[in-house]
């Protein structure tokens, strides 16, 4: 334990949870092993972890190190939001009401509105204001302890659009103190403009596979491609030609899966081997143990499900059980989750999907992280693993589930470099 380089040691937390363990999906009761230990810190050798000790002897083996003072606060990895749709324009706040008196979500579609919406919002703008828009957002992400972050296209939907939604992603993804994951979600919906045209569907998958996805590829623009598979949008045959399709240009798949209604999203995603199912709040019995049985993980979006007031949320506790590898997301997007603080998702994971605290601090950060095949990457805190930390304002784990609403971050760090520190 050498100083070659300049060493910086993380100490004096009251308790540091390392989420410790394999580079992998933690799955079934696995995540309930959250490596909580107290006396311990971290040190930090440029992008890496190279130690984590007892206080006393990382001082003793970095003498020469400057030391973050961790007030006694808890000190853990950063979260992977790993489902988030940050590139958009306006709020769409008049959906909520509409929602609330009773027309539901497909319907506020088929009149134009939900997804259409944002899309003609963000055609409407110029690529400075978006990223201008979405560098605030993500902000508001990381200030939560978020050091890795998703971004979705899909409020394009033509190839022009989705194209510079990504490459506004790839401009951020250079100059912000985040780690971003690109998605390819030009499978969001059918265009207006194809919808009402004779063959328009067709038309509009066939452009998907060989302009959009190529072109994805070429530019290196995104890791995944997500299609939204939901009855009234694109059927379990219609996801598997374009993921397969996404596919043979490098692009590995996920999916927006079995939402509202259970169509057999989760059963094509462990067919596919897809990085991530998503949603899930609609999902069957067939569907958990295809997905518990598979290497997929299952990413469970509790915020939406929250404010589109169904009364439902996805089976967090029989997956669980059934051995699959679960995650939690913010499914951050104007119309369904505007949701910026990333340790709400853990309070709802704990009081409305019933997992322990240490369950969702594994969703929430190795899992997560999984999803977006990351988990050999960041997520835990571990010797050769990315310096991703964050220390929040509590000092036991369980407290940041437990005050829900607060902002209780007070430094991140992205590969050993700060985020933001608040004094």
């Amino acid at each position: 334990m050498g100083e070659a380089v300049p060493t910086t040691l993380f100490l004096n937390a009251a308790q540091t949870v390392t989420c410790a363990g394999p580079g992998r999906a933690r799955r079934g009761a696995e995540m309930a092993e959250a490596g909580v230990v107290a006396g311990a810190g971290v040190a930090v050798q440029g992008e890496r972890i190279v130690a984590v000790a007892p206080d006393d002897a990382l001082r003793r083996a970095y003498p020469n190190a400057a030391a973050i003072d961790c007030g006694r606060r808890l000190l853990a990895p950063g979260f992977v939001d790993s489902h988030t749709h940050a590139v958009f324009g306006g709020a769409r706040f008049a959906e909520q009401e509409l929602r609330a008196s009773g027309v539901p979500y497909m319907d506020i579609a088929r009149r134009g509105g939900g997804i259409h919406s944002s899309v003609r919002d963000l055609r409407a703008r110029s690529d400075d204001e978006l990223l201008t828009l979405t560098e605030a957002r993500l902000g508001k992400l990381a200030a939560g302890g978020v050091t890795t972050i998703e971004v979705k296209s899909g409020y394009g939907l033509s190839v022009h659009d989705e194209l510079r939604t990504l490459r506004i992603i790839a401009r951020l993804a250079g100059g912000g103190p985040w780690r971003l994951v690109a998605t390819c979600l030009g499978a969001h919906e059918i265009p207006l403009e194809y919808r009402h045209r004779p063959g328009g569907r067709e038309a509009w998958i066939e452009t998907l596979c060989t302009e959009l996805y190529p072109q994805v590829a070429a530019e290196q623009l995104a890791a995944f491609a997500d299609v939204f598979c939901e009855p009234g949008v694109f059927t379990v045959d219609e996801a598997r030609r374009l993921l397969t399709a996404a596919r043979g240009y490098g692009l590995l798949p996920k999916l927006h899966a079995d939402e509202l209604h259970d169509g057999g999203a989760a059963l094509l995603a462990a067919e596919l081997g897809a990085a991530s199912a998503d949603h899930l709040a609609a999902i069957s019995p067939a569907g958990m143990s295809a997905l518990a049985a598979s290497d997929t993980v299952a990413t469970l979006l509790p915020a939406t499900m929250l404010f589109l007031g169904t009364g439902r949320q996805a089976p967090a506790r029989p997956l669980i059980e059934a051995g699959g590898a679960v995650a939690l997301a913010s499914d951050f997007n104007p119309g369904t989750s505007p949701l910026q603080s990333f340790p709400l998702v853990l309070t709802l994971g704990v009081s409305q999907l019933r997992m322990s605290a240490a369950e969702a601090w594994i969703a929430g950060t190795v899992n997560g992280a999984a999803a977006l095949g990351l988990a050999a990457v960041t997520g835990q805190l571990a010797v050769g693993y990315r310096a991703d930390l964050a220390i929040h304002d509590v000092d036991d784990y369980r407290e940041l589930p437990y005050w829900f609403g607060e902002r209780l971050c007070t430094g991140s760090w992205m590969d050993g470099r700060a985020c933001h520190v608040t004094p």
